[in-house]
Protein backbone atom coordinates (compact mmCIF):
# COMPACT_ATOMS: atom_id res chain seq x y z
CA UNK A 1 0.00 0.00 0.00
CA UNK A 2 1.26 3.47 -0.90
CA UNK A 3 1.06 6.27 1.65
CA UNK A 4 0.51 9.87 0.60
CA UNK A 5 0.24 13.07 2.60
CA UNK A 6 -2.21 15.94 2.40
CA UNK A 7 -1.05 19.51 2.65
CA UNK A 8 -2.82 20.81 5.80
CA UNK A 9 -4.93 23.24 3.77
CA UNK A 10 -7.80 23.17 6.25
CA UNK A 11 -5.60 24.50 9.07
CA UNK A 12 -5.61 28.32 9.30
CA UNK A 13 -2.46 30.36 9.09
CA UNK A 14 -0.69 28.69 6.18
CA UNK A 15 1.93 30.91 4.58
CA UNK A 16 3.97 30.60 1.41
CA UNK A 17 6.91 29.22 3.38
CA UNK A 18 4.80 26.63 5.23
CA UNK A 19 3.04 25.40 2.09
CA UNK A 20 6.27 25.03 0.13
CA UNK A 21 8.03 23.43 3.10
CA UNK A 22 5.30 20.78 3.33
CA UNK A 23 5.53 20.13 -0.40
CA UNK A 24 9.31 19.78 -0.49
CA UNK A 25 9.51 17.63 2.62
CA UNK A 26 6.80 15.27 1.37
CA UNK A 27 8.61 14.98 -1.96
CA UNK A 28 11.92 14.19 -0.27
CA UNK A 29 10.28 11.74 2.12
CA UNK A 30 8.95 8.25 1.48
CA UNK A 31 5.47 9.35 0.42
CA UNK A 32 3.63 8.53 -2.81
CA UNK A 33 1.47 11.65 -3.22
CA UNK A 34 0.94 15.20 -2.09
CA UNK A 35 -2.77 15.93 -1.90
CA UNK A 36 -5.39 18.57 -1.17
CA UNK A 37 -9.15 18.96 -1.39
CA UNK A 38 -11.52 21.83 -2.09
CA UNK A 39 -13.60 24.19 0.01
CA UNK A 40 -14.66 27.74 -0.76
CA UNK A 41 -16.25 29.36 2.33
CA UNK A 42 -13.37 28.45 4.62
CA UNK A 43 -9.93 29.95 5.42
CA UNK A 44 -8.11 27.51 3.15
CA UNK A 45 -5.99 28.23 0.06
CA UNK A 46 -7.64 27.53 -3.30
CA UNK A 47 -6.90 23.96 -4.37
CA UNK A 48 -5.89 24.47 -8.02
CA UNK A 49 -3.41 27.22 -7.18
CA UNK A 50 -2.04 25.29 -4.20
CA UNK A 51 -1.45 22.07 -6.12
CA UNK A 52 0.07 24.01 -9.00
CA UNK A 53 2.63 25.34 -6.53
CA UNK A 54 3.15 21.79 -5.28
CA UNK A 55 3.73 20.55 -8.83
CA UNK A 56 6.32 23.26 -9.43
CA UNK A 57 8.45 22.51 -6.35
CA UNK A 58 8.24 18.70 -6.41
CA UNK A 59 9.68 16.21 -8.87
CA UNK A 60 8.61 12.77 -7.67
CA UNK A 61 5.27 12.52 -5.88
CA UNK A 62 1.86 12.34 -7.53
CA UNK A 63 -0.04 15.63 -7.29
CA UNK A 64 -3.46 14.46 -6.08
CA UNK A 65 -6.79 16.24 -5.85
CA UNK A 66 -8.49 14.23 -3.11
CA UNK A 67 -11.67 15.90 -4.34
CA UNK A 68 -12.48 18.72 -6.73
CA UNK A 69 -16.17 19.67 -6.51
CA UNK A 70 -16.94 19.28 -10.21
CA UNK A 71 -20.44 20.82 -10.56
CA UNK A 72 -19.12 24.12 -9.20
CA UNK A 73 -16.84 24.47 -12.25
CA UNK A 74 -16.88 24.71 -16.02
CA UNK A 75 -15.64 21.35 -17.39
CA UNK A 76 -13.75 22.77 -20.38
CA UNK A 77 -11.81 25.21 -18.21
CA UNK A 78 -11.05 22.50 -15.66
CA UNK A 79 -9.90 20.16 -18.45
CA UNK A 80 -7.50 22.85 -19.69
CA UNK A 81 -6.24 23.66 -16.19
CA UNK A 82 -5.64 20.02 -15.26
CA UNK A 83 -3.95 19.30 -18.60
CA UNK A 84 -1.68 22.30 -18.01
CA UNK A 85 -0.91 21.03 -14.51
CA UNK A 86 -0.12 17.62 -15.96
CA UNK A 87 2.38 19.31 -18.28
CA UNK A 88 3.93 21.34 -15.46
CA UNK A 89 4.22 18.26 -13.24
CA UNK A 90 5.55 16.01 -15.98
CA UNK A 91 2.52 13.72 -15.92
CA UNK A 92 2.06 13.37 -12.15
CA UNK A 93 -1.59 14.44 -11.68
CA UNK A 94 -4.40 12.36 -10.15
CA UNK A 95 -7.85 13.95 -10.14
CA UNK A 96 -10.54 13.10 -7.61
CA UNK A 97 -13.97 14.42 -8.55
CA UNK A 98 -17.10 14.65 -6.44
CA UNK A 99 -20.17 16.79 -5.81
CA UNK A 100 -19.40 18.02 -2.31
CA UNK A 101 -21.84 18.53 0.54
CA UNK A 102 -21.89 22.27 1.16
CA UNK A 103 -24.56 24.36 -0.50
CA UNK A 104 -22.87 27.54 0.69
CA UNK A 105 -19.78 26.75 -1.40
CA UNK A 106 -21.96 26.50 -4.51
CA UNK A 107 -23.71 29.75 -3.70
CA UNK A 108 -20.38 31.48 -3.08
CA UNK A 109 -19.23 30.87 -6.67
CA UNK A 110 -22.63 31.32 -8.30
CA UNK A 111 -23.07 27.62 -9.08
CA UNK A 112 -26.39 25.76 -9.02
CA UNK A 113 -27.14 23.49 -6.05
CA UNK A 114 -29.91 21.07 -6.99
CA UNK A 115 -30.96 17.42 -6.97
CA UNK A 116 -29.10 16.65 -10.21
CA UNK A 117 -25.54 16.97 -8.97
CA UNK A 118 -24.60 13.38 -9.77
CA UNK A 119 -25.94 13.55 -13.32
CA UNK A 120 -24.12 16.84 -13.79
CA UNK A 121 -20.95 15.14 -12.56
CA UNK A 122 -21.41 12.43 -15.20
CA UNK A 123 -21.73 15.07 -17.94
CA UNK A 124 -18.73 16.97 -16.56
CA UNK A 125 -16.53 13.89 -16.77
CA UNK A 126 -17.67 13.15 -20.31
CA UNK A 127 -16.67 16.63 -21.47
CA UNK A 128 -13.32 16.56 -19.67
CA UNK A 129 -12.41 13.23 -21.24
CA UNK A 130 -13.31 14.49 -24.72
CA UNK A 131 -11.09 17.54 -24.25
CA UNK A 132 -8.18 15.38 -23.09
CA UNK A 133 -8.56 13.14 -26.15
CA UNK A 134 -8.16 16.18 -28.38
CA UNK A 135 -11.77 16.33 -29.58
CA UNK A 136 -13.13 19.70 -30.58
CA UNK A 137 -15.86 20.44 -28.03
CA UNK A 138 -16.42 24.08 -29.04
CA UNK A 139 -18.75 24.69 -31.99
CA UNK A 140 -17.00 26.66 -34.73
CA UNK A 141 -13.58 26.61 -33.06
CA UNK A 142 -10.61 26.14 -35.37
CA UNK A 143 -8.66 24.07 -32.88
CA UNK A 144 -9.42 21.83 -29.90
CA UNK A 145 -8.78 23.02 -26.34
CA UNK A 146 -5.11 22.50 -25.56
CA UNK A 147 -2.58 21.63 -24.22
CA UNK A 148 -3.19 17.91 -24.12
CA UNK A 149 -2.15 16.15 -20.92
CA UNK A 150 1.20 14.37 -20.72
CA UNK A 151 -0.63 11.24 -19.57
CA UNK A 152 -2.25 9.70 -22.64
CA UNK A 153 -6.01 10.21 -22.42
CA UNK A 154 -5.54 12.32 -19.30
CA UNK A 155 -4.81 11.74 -15.61
CA UNK A 156 -6.56 9.02 -13.67
CA UNK A 157 -10.02 9.97 -12.45
CA UNK A 158 -11.07 8.91 -8.97
CA UNK A 159 -14.57 9.36 -7.59
CA UNK A 160 -14.57 11.40 -4.39
CA UNK A 161 -17.52 9.50 -2.96
CA UNK A 162 -18.93 8.43 0.39
CA UNK A 163 -22.42 7.15 -0.47
CA UNK A 164 -23.25 3.86 -2.29
CA UNK A 165 -25.40 5.51 -4.95
CA UNK A 166 -22.57 7.83 -5.97
CA UNK A 167 -20.12 4.92 -6.02
CA UNK A 168 -22.34 2.88 -8.32
CA UNK A 169 -22.69 5.78 -10.75
CA UNK A 170 -18.95 6.41 -10.66
CA UNK A 171 -18.25 2.85 -11.82
CA UNK A 172 -19.25 4.06 -15.30
CA UNK A 173 -16.39 6.55 -15.58
CA UNK A 174 -13.90 6.43 -12.71
CA UNK A 175 -10.64 4.52 -12.36
CA UNK A 176 -11.35 4.06 -8.66
CA UNK A 177 -12.51 5.88 -5.55
CA UNK A 178 -11.00 8.53 -3.31
CA UNK A 179 -12.83 8.07 -0.03
CA UNK A 180 -12.45 9.12 3.59
CA UNK A 181 -13.14 7.58 6.99
CA UNK A 182 -13.73 9.68 10.10
CA UNK A 183 -12.54 7.10 12.63
CA UNK A 184 -11.23 5.34 10.75
CA UNK A 185 -13.13 2.09 11.26
CA UNK A 186 -12.90 -1.23 9.46
CA UNK A 187 -16.65 -1.22 8.87
CA UNK A 188 -16.51 2.17 7.18
CA UNK A 189 -13.38 1.64 5.07
CA UNK A 190 -14.16 -1.98 4.23
CA UNK A 191 -17.78 -1.22 3.39
CA UNK A 192 -16.86 1.50 0.91
CA UNK A 193 -14.20 -0.66 -0.68
CA UNK A 194 -16.59 -3.59 -1.08
CA UNK A 195 -19.28 -1.31 -2.51
CA UNK A 196 -16.77 -0.09 -5.08
CA UNK A 197 -15.59 -3.59 -5.98
CA UNK A 198 -19.19 -4.75 -6.45
CA UNK A 199 -20.10 -1.67 -8.49
CA UNK A 200 -17.15 -2.18 -10.82
CA UNK A 201 -18.11 -5.83 -11.33
CA UNK A 202 -21.75 -4.94 -12.01
CA UNK A 203 -20.64 -2.30 -14.52
CA UNK A 204 -18.61 -4.91 -16.38
CA UNK A 205 -15.32 -3.15 -15.78
CA UNK A 206 -12.32 -5.26 -16.72
CA UNK A 207 -10.05 -3.76 -14.08
CA UNK A 208 -10.83 -3.57 -10.38
CA UNK A 209 -11.16 -0.06 -8.92
CA UNK A 210 -8.16 1.67 -7.45
CA UNK A 211 -9.00 2.06 -3.78
CA UNK A 212 -7.84 5.21 -2.01
CA UNK A 213 -8.94 6.42 1.39
CA UNK A 214 -7.83 8.88 4.03
CA UNK A 215 -8.26 9.85 7.66
CA UNK A 216 -7.37 12.62 10.08
CA UNK A 217 -4.49 12.20 12.51
CA UNK A 218 -2.61 14.14 15.18
CA UNK A 219 0.77 13.45 16.74
CA UNK A 220 3.08 15.82 18.64
CA UNK A 221 2.73 17.36 22.08
CA UNK A 222 -1.05 17.92 22.31
CA UNK A 223 -2.68 15.58 19.82
CA UNK A 224 -6.10 15.26 21.45
CA UNK A 225 -6.79 19.00 21.81
CA UNK A 226 -5.37 19.49 18.32
CA UNK A 227 -7.87 17.03 16.85
CA UNK A 228 -10.78 18.51 18.78
CA UNK A 229 -9.96 22.07 17.76
CA UNK A 230 -9.60 21.00 14.13
CA UNK A 231 -12.95 19.19 14.08
CA UNK A 232 -14.79 22.06 15.77
CA UNK A 233 -13.45 24.47 13.15
CA UNK A 234 -13.81 22.20 10.11
CA UNK A 235 -17.36 21.07 10.91
CA UNK A 236 -18.67 24.43 12.13
CA UNK A 237 -20.92 24.69 9.05
CA UNK A 238 -22.93 21.78 10.51
CA UNK A 239 -23.51 23.56 13.82
CA UNK A 240 -21.57 24.12 17.06
CA UNK A 241 -22.06 20.55 18.33
CA UNK A 242 -20.90 18.70 15.21
CA UNK A 243 -17.20 18.67 15.98
CA UNK A 244 -17.75 17.87 19.64
CA UNK A 245 -20.03 14.95 18.79
CA UNK A 246 -17.64 13.47 16.22
CA UNK A 247 -14.44 13.93 18.24
CA UNK A 248 -14.77 10.75 20.38
CA UNK A 249 -14.94 8.69 17.20
CA UNK A 250 -11.74 10.12 15.68
CA UNK A 251 -9.08 7.87 17.14
CA UNK A 252 -5.66 8.49 15.53
CA UNK A 253 -3.93 10.60 18.16
CA UNK A 254 -0.74 8.65 18.92
CA UNK A 255 2.01 6.79 17.03
CA UNK A 256 0.50 3.46 18.08
CA UNK A 257 -2.97 4.44 16.92
CA UNK A 258 -1.51 5.61 13.60
CA UNK A 259 0.27 2.30 13.09
CA UNK A 260 -2.89 0.36 13.89
CA UNK A 261 -5.02 2.42 11.54
CA UNK A 262 -2.52 2.14 8.68
CA UNK A 263 -2.30 -1.62 9.16
CA UNK A 264 -6.09 -1.93 9.18
CA UNK A 265 -6.49 0.07 5.95
CA UNK A 266 -3.78 -1.98 4.25
CA UNK A 267 -5.38 -5.25 5.36
CA UNK A 268 -8.68 -4.11 3.84
CA UNK A 269 -7.01 -3.84 0.44
CA UNK A 270 -6.30 -0.13 0.01
CA UNK A 271 -4.02 0.77 -2.87
CA UNK A 272 -3.17 4.11 -1.31
CA UNK A 273 -3.78 5.95 1.96
CA UNK A 274 -3.79 9.76 2.04
CA UNK A 275 -3.00 10.94 5.56
CA UNK A 276 -4.71 14.20 6.57
CA UNK A 277 -2.77 16.25 9.15
CA UNK A 278 -4.53 18.53 11.60
CA UNK A 279 -1.60 20.88 12.21
CA UNK A 280 0.41 23.19 9.99
CA UNK A 281 3.66 22.15 11.72
CA UNK A 282 5.78 20.43 9.03
CA UNK A 283 7.59 18.43 11.73
CA UNK A 284 4.43 16.30 11.74
CA UNK A 285 5.88 14.70 8.59
CA UNK A 286 8.91 13.50 10.56
CA UNK A 287 6.67 12.15 13.30
CA UNK A 288 4.77 10.06 10.75
CA UNK A 289 7.99 8.74 9.23
CA UNK A 290 9.24 7.78 12.69
CA UNK A 291 5.95 6.22 13.80
CA UNK A 292 5.59 4.10 10.67
CA UNK A 293 9.33 3.40 10.25
CA UNK A 294 9.10 4.57 6.65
Amino acid sequence: MKIGMNIPVMVPGLTRDLILDWCRRVDIGPFSSIAAGERITFPNPEVMVTLSAAAAVTTRVTVSFSVLVAPMHDPVLIAKQIATLDVISGGRVSLGLGVGAREEDYRAVGARWDDKLLSRLDAFVSTVKRVWLGENVVDGAQRPVEPLPVQKGGPELLAGVLMPQATRRAARWADGISSFSFGPTAEDVGGRFETARAAWREAGRERAPRLVTGFWFALGNRPRPQLEEYLARYLAFMGPEAGRNLAPHVKVDSPGALRDAVRMVEDLGADELLLVPTTSDPDEIDRVVEALAL
